[in-house]
């Protein structure tokens, strides 16, 4: 990465508001935004992310083999640094938040290594965590 991206949107559904708020507010720490009676505005580490109140939509995710683990095929997340991470990782912890993949170190030793973990929101949205030692090993082959 020569150059910061600018800003994502992703809109997602959710089937209670409230959970999504205190989950993404208050466990992940994502400051709140514009709101309604159907949709939440957050600041997921600086991209918009909204919770739309849609119970319909919300399933759980199938998954995919990806070094040893099933990873669920359908999620988002965010790259932070290594110690954001591993701070991310501990607050969840803390706040006993069930992992589907706990906090690893994926593809040790090969192109592209890095720390991940997965979680779910209240509402089943699958979320992956990552970090590089090397930022550069973002987009290695």
């Amino acid at each position: 990465m020569t150059q910061s991206a600018p800003p994502f949107h992703l809109a997602i559904p959710v089937d209670d508001l409230v959970k999504a708020e205190a989950f993404y507010g208050d466990i992940i720490g994502c400051p709140r935004g514009r709101r309604s009676d159907a949709w939440i505005d957050f600041d997921f580490f600086g991209h918009q992310l909204v919770t739309h109140l849609s119970p319909a939509d919300c399933r759980g995710a199938k998954t995919c083999l990806v070094d040893g683990e099933n990873v669920p095929t359908r999620h988002f997340g965010v790259v932070l640094s290594i110690t954001a991470w591993r701070a991310l990782a501990a607050r969840l912890q803390r706040e006993a938040v069930n992992f589907i993949i706990e906090p690893t170190i994926r593809f040790e030793g090969k192109p592209g290594e890095q720390g991940t973990f997965f979680i779910r929101d209240p509402a089943g949205n699958a979320l992956e965590f990552k970090a590089f030692q090397d930022p550069a090993q973002l987009f290695a082959t």
